[in-house]
């Protein structure tokens, strides 16, 4: 029997009984839908966490109260007790270092902000006029801090777009007086919309000089200090010289922890490559069981079509032809539900991008292939059974039960 031949004879049973075929199918599609769309959420959630990460600057060092006694980074060490914190002395000294740029110290906290009888709680975040450069922020409105004495700001705060909307609707904000917590600050800017992002949402912040920021909490102690490398390839020597100057000024004790950008990118990409392949590996299982319902319903149909394998056999087909032709069938069936599966698993990732835009949903190459090869070898590993079975019936006794 010719290659024609056996696609038109295997089409032509796969047709006769159509119930049965759009069982096979569509569990088939669904294993390989489910592949698609897993890897999507799992490799979109990697890229989205690493695209938000990145977005927070470039070439940043980040320099933690508290050590790590593991030697890498746990996000509990910004809230414990340390035996000395970091204060704006610390982050000046910084500066010193011939591998950094630029230094932001930052100081966080939460307090009200009150103008024309409107009060809510906002997020203050106490810095400098680096920040904005550390962080890559943009302003929709004005400027940001001026440059001055770290020790001595100047009643001036930046707010976020949100709390502009919120707090002034349609009047101008630029030049407006505010009361923050107990003090009164002048509105000098506003930064652009950029949503949630790690760490903290800029449309909900209020960003005021960090000595003042520090007398509204009333501490003398940073969140943290930011600081960005002069370069890509100077981060690993910016860190070493920020720990030995930290350790110089803590009587030689190494009492921060201090991360890289590429560090935590790494871990995370590490870290969430890991779990798309997980998501991916519970999705194929989900292939096998579609592979199984291949086997046991062709094996029914060899039993119906027992008589028609007798006469096959009787007209000259050998078992080698019976047998390729149940695994063409098998295999058609298989294509057929991995090219439906993977368009609904490709429909489905493009609906949650157009739910949640931030969100890359894009299902990877690889699971893609993936997904269509591994249908098509469970189509035809769990045929095998069948067509074997199939080839080695006896013609006479198959023509017997006509």
């Amino acid at each position: 029997m010719r290659a024609p031949d056996l696609i038109r004879f295997a089409r032509d049973a796969a047709t006769g009984n159509p119930l049965r075929t759009f069982l096979l199918v569509l569990a088939m599609a669904i294993g390989v839908a489910a592949v698609v769309v897993l890897t999507a959420l799992g490799d979109g959630a990697r890229r989205y966490v690493l695209n938000q990460f990145s977005s927070i600057g470039s070439n940043l060092v980040i320099v933690l109260p508290g050590r790590s006694q593991t030697g890498g980074f746990n996000p509990g060490n910004a809230i414990t007790s340390t035996p000395r914190d970091l204060t704006i002395d610390d982050a000046q000294a910084l500066q010193r270092a011939s591998a950094v740029h630029r230094v932001a110290p930052l100081a966080i906290g939460t307090s009200e902000i009150s103008v024309g009888g409107k009060l809510r709680e906002v997020m203050v975040a106490g810095t400098t006029a680096e920040f904005i450069e550390v962080r890559r922020l943009t302003l929709a409105q004005g400027r940001f801090l001026p440059q001055g004495d770290w020790r001595r700001g100047v009643s001036e705060a930046v707010i976020g777009a949100k709390i502009r909307d919120e707090m002034f609707a349609r009047e101008e904000a630029l030049g407006q007086r505010v009361r923050i917590g107990d003090r009164r600050f002048r509105i000098v800017g506003v930064l652009a919309s950029t949503g949630q992002g790690l760490g903290m949402n800029t449309d909900e912040l209020v960003i005021v000089p960090v000595s003042l920021a520090q007398a509204l909490f009333n501490s003398n102690t940073l969140f943290r200090i930011l600081v960005e490398a002069s370069s890509r390839d100077s981060i690993d020597l910016a860190k070493a010289q920020l720990a030995e100057i930290i350790q110089l000024r803590h009587e030689g004790e190494q009492d921060v922890t201090i991360i890289t950008q590429d560090a935590v990118l790494a871990t995370f990409d590490r870290l969430l490559g890991t779990m798309t392949l997980a998501v991916a590996g519970i999705a194929a299982i989900s292939l096998a069981v579609a592979g199984i319902l291949v086997m046991n319903v062709m094996l029914v149909s060899v039993t119906q079509r027992t008589p028609e394998i007798g006469l096959l056999k009787a007209l000259g087909a050998t078992g080698a032809t019976i047998r390729n032709v149940f695994l063409t069938e098998a295999a058609m069936l298989s294509v057929t539900g991995a090219l439906l599966g993977c368009v609904l698993g490709l429909a489905m990732a493009a609906t949650i991008r157009q739910l949640y835009p931030e969100f890359p949903a894009f299902p990877p190459d690889w699971a893609v292939l993936a997904g269509l090869g591994t249908a098509l070898g469970t189509g035809i590993l769990f045929g095998v059974l069948p067509a074997r079975r199939a080839a080695r019936l006896d013609p006479v006794q198959s023509l017997s039960k006509r």
